[in-house]
């Protein structure tokens, strides 16, 4: 009887312990949620509506908001080592995050320190085996993901300048973050196929402007 007690506990406790191990919560980072809307976004980031930047329009609505949590910490309040989180949206729910590190905060610390109090939110890092670029807006130099937090939803990638003096940190919702690039190169087509035309209507524009001015210019010229 005791012997199956064990048989049917143990089963139980290591699936508790490999929980406890690697349920960290990847969905979120300081509140901020994956898919949450932008309005709630905005409500939570302290940010005027005002401050939404809108990137692209069709075939989805790709949006923008730029976050300083600097901004808004007091002034005897503990200073943050993240100078910026650029916030994605894609019709209105978030699907990208990308944080950039202070570099004057993370001064003289390695990337093992860096990993390290990472992981003590998000769980045991994975090091790619190769390097691997991402582009973001955020930084204007190319970077290398050094460690990476990821499960089947959603994936946090610590990326380090080419330079070695900068540290990011880019979070994703696969699901959405492949919606929105999927958009985005489809709204590029789209761009690409009108252009043609819509350089014709502005040289048109450009020249009935021109001929309208002459016309005017010349019917009050006075030698």
């Amino acid at each position: 009887m005791k012997r199956a007690w064990w048989i049917i506990i143990l089963p139980l406790a290591v699936l508790f312990l490999s929980r406890l191990l690697s349920g960290a919560d990847l969905s979120t980072y300081r509140g901020f949620q994956f898919g949450m809307t932008l309005n709630s976004a905005v409500q939570h980031s302290g940010m005027d509506p005002s401050e939404v930047t809108l990137l692209h329009q069709r075939p989805a609505r790709i949006e923008e908001l730029a976050w300083m949590p600097e901004r808004f910490s007091g002034a005897g309040g503990e200073m943050d080592p993240v100078k910026q989180v650029l916030f994605s949206f894609y019709n209105g729910q978030l699907f990208r995050m990308v944080v950039d590190y202070d570099a004057d905060r993370t001064k003289g610390m390695s990337v093992q320190d860096l990993i390290e109090a990472i992981s003590a939110h998000y769980g045991t890092a994975t090091r790619p085996v190769a390097d691997a670029l991402l582009p973001s807006r955020s930084f204007s130099e190319a970077i290398t993901v050094v460690a990476r937090w990821e499960n089947a939803d959603y994936s946090f990638s610590l990326v380090q300048s080419s330079y070695g003096s900068g540290y990011g940190l880019i979070a994703l919702c696969r699901r959405l973050d492949g919606m929105a690039q999927e958009a985005i190169a489809s709204g590029k087509r789209l761009d690409d196929q009108e252009l043609p035309q819509r350089q014709k209507i502005d040289k048109q524009n450009v020249q009935d402007r021109l001929e309208k001015e002459r016309l005017a210019n010349r019917m009050h010229f006075r030698p």
